[in-house]
Parts: C-alpha cells; structure tokens; sequence
C-alpha cells in the first residue's frame, strides 16, 4: 500500500512540474487552444462542394439567337464567370490544358436547326483531372440545359417540350466528355500531387526544428559567431535537404506510376524545374517556424499548425476552386497551392514548362519573401 501512495506521489509530483513549464509558455498554450478554432474554421467555412467564380469556355458554331441565349442562362446560375470565346477545338482544348477554363461547351453550326426540329445538343467537355470540380460543374450544366426552352415554335410545341421536360426528358441534350481523366478516377487527382503532400510534410517537419534544437543545445550562437552571413548559414541548412526531397519525388513518381500506373503525361525536366523553388519555398516556412519558435515543442506545433492549412486550402485534397471567396485567395500564399496546379498539369494534363511558368515563378517569389522574414528574424540575434 505504501508502494503504491509513493508511486502516485511521484507521479503528480512529475505531473505538477509538467504542469508549472506548460502554464508558463504562453505560445504553447496558445497554438493548443488555436487548432481546434483554425480546424473549425477551415472544415466549417473553407471546404464546400459549391462551386464558384468557375472559368469556362464557349465554342459557339451556331452564331444564332438562340445559342447565345442558352449561354446566358448558363451564365445566369451564378456559379460562372463571363465566358471566354473560342474559336476553334484546339483553342478550348489548349485552355484546358492550361487551367483557364473548367468546362467548354460546344454548341454545333446544326443547334438551331435542331431546335426547329424538336431535338438540339450541345456538346460539353470537362477538364477530368480535377473529378469533383467536373462532376459537380457538368451537372449544372446539364441540368441548364434540360431547363432550356428554344422557343423557335409554336405554343403547342412548346407545351409538349414543357411536358417532355417535367416527364424527364431533354429538350436540349448534352454530350459529356472529359478530358486528361476520362473515368474521373480520384485515384489520378491525389497520386498526381502526392509528391506536394509528402515534400510538404518533410520540408515543414525537418527544418522547423534546425535553429530552435541548436538554441536547446548551445551551439546556436556559436553557429552565428561563424564568420558567414545569416542567408549562407539558412542556406547551408537547406541544401541537404533538397537532395533528400527529390529523392522521396523520385520514389512519389516512380511508385505511382509502378504501382498505380499513373505516369507523368508532360516533361519530366519540368517536373524536377518545378519541385526547386518549391522545396526551398517550403524548407523557409519551416526554418521561420524555426526561428519563431522558442523550443522545440512550439516547433512542433506551430508546423502542424501550418501543415494543416497547406493541405486544406491548397487544393491538395479539395479543388480550390469551390472555396469561398477570400478563403480561396488566402491559399494562394501557400507554396503547395502552386506546386500542386504545376504538377496537375504536367501529370494529367501532359504540359510542359510553358505551362508551369506561372507557378514557377509564384514559388520563387514566396521563397524570396520567406527568405527575406528568415533572415530579418535573424539578424538582431548576431549582437
């Protein structure tokens, strides 16, 4: 018995210290209380299957009245932007494959004669490497389109359409196709960003902890006495772990393709060009998070607490797309969001660099931000 009443004494005992550290660091308890709040937030207001503000394209062949009025009334649901002309196949397809537009639709030189006769089509064609996006957004499409009403005939036409319409059938017909994921498998959109994923986390993980362990340990003055500048010191201690990040690309690429069959359909050069600013883009946040952090256990909270936004708001496991207003331009600060549209291009979509350079050179500008915060937040520490 009195093993016992020792052994919970040493407990509590332990527990009390524990306790005493803890309430007396501020910013853990902070970044405790945060999560739950920022968790709440994101799944609750950030995440929706509503689609907005979507980009779409419209090949009008027909010229007619009445074309233009069904791309009013597409327009009119409110989920689109004003629609980019085109003026040819290989023009929407291009768009397509440069993520300017989601959806095109076709409307044939035949569509008013069709009307005329009882039986219009449209053809509509969806960018499949994105399945949610072009499910949900196909859908309103055609749903708009069952809706139409020519109106090219007379009233007892009309009246049979009408009843046709509310029986179930169409008075105008749509042809889905999608393009770059013709089965809309959601195993294509996630293993071709899945080495965004993995980087991300590894990036976040291992850097975050550098500055803040020397600081622990005692070496990290002796790190700045060295007679190197801050940049070449967060330099230095990135250039390790570049290597390993494409070595762990190397293994998302070649596994997905070995295993699930889901190769790189576009420039593997512009693949490796691309994983560059990102890895060090992301290899910044986690040596800021570094250089914020107190102890290694704010270290360790604070990546989660970033990590956590990158996977959410990037568009890594939710398209971008449907987030709200404002909450979809927050993510664009995130160097994942950049990193995943590049690598959907190049995986699904089989594009090259030209593709890519807009997130190429989004990334390199958020490394050369992170870059700048790491080393101000550095500098009055060399005394």
């Amino acid at each position: 018995m009195g093993g016992l009443r020792r052994f919970v004494t040493n407990v509590l005992a332990v527990a009390y210290r524990e306790t005493t550290v803890l309430r007396h660091d501020k910013a853990f308890i902070g970044v405790v209380a945060a999560q739950p709040i920022m968790m709440l937030l994101l799944f609750g207001g950030a995440l929706s299957n509503e689609p907005a503000n979507v980009p779409w394209a419209v090949l009008d062949q027909s010229h007619s009245a009445i074309s233009r009025r069904l791309v009013e009334e597409i327009g009119a649901t409110g989920y689109f932007l004003s629609p980019k002309r085109v003026a040819s196949y290989q023009d929407g397809r291009d768009l397509l494959e440069r993520g300017g537009a989601v959806v095109l639709v076709v409307i044939p030189n035949e569509f008013q004669r069709d009307a005329f006769r009882g039986r219009p089509q449209i053809q509509v064609l969806l960018d499949g490497a994105e399945p949610l996006t072009a499910a949900r957004i196909g859908g309103i499409v055609t749903q708009v389109a069952r809706n139409f009403d020519p109106d090219v005939r007379g009233a007892a036409a009309q009246r049979a359409d009408r009843a046709a319409v509310a029986s179930g059938g169409a008075v105008v017909t749509t042809r889905p196709r999608f393009w770059f994921n013709p089965t809309l498998r959601d195993r294509d959109f996630f293993l071709a960003a899945l080495a965004g994923m993995l980087l991300t986390n590894l990036c976040f993980s291992a850097s975050s902890l550098g500055l803040v362990g020397e600081r622990e340990s005692g070496t990290y003055e002796a790190t700045l006495a060295l007679p190197i500048s801050p940049l070449e010191i967060v330099l230095g201690k990135l250039v390790p772990y570049v290597v390993i990040c494409y070595g762990v690309l190397t293994i998302a690429v070649f596994g997905a393709g070995i295993v699930f069959c889901v190769w790189p359909n576009g420039s593997w050069l512009a693949i490796g060009a691309l994983t560059l600013p990102f890895v060090f883009a992301s290899l910044s946040v986690g040596v800021l998070v570094s250089a914020l952090a107190s102890s290694t256990t704010q270290a360790v909270f604070l990546t989660n607490f970033v990590i956590l936004p990158s996977f959410v708001l990037s568009g890594m496991m939710f398209p971008y797309q449907l987030m709200p207003n404002g909450i979809r331009e927050i993510g664009a600060i995130l160097p994942l969001r950049w990193y995943q549209i590049g690598l959907r291009r190049l995986v699904l979509r089989g594009g090259d660099f030209g593709d890519v350079w807009v997130p190429f050179v989004a990334l390199c500008v958020l490394f050369a931000v992170l870059l700048t915060l790491v080393r101000w937040r550095m500098k009055p520490r060399l005394g």
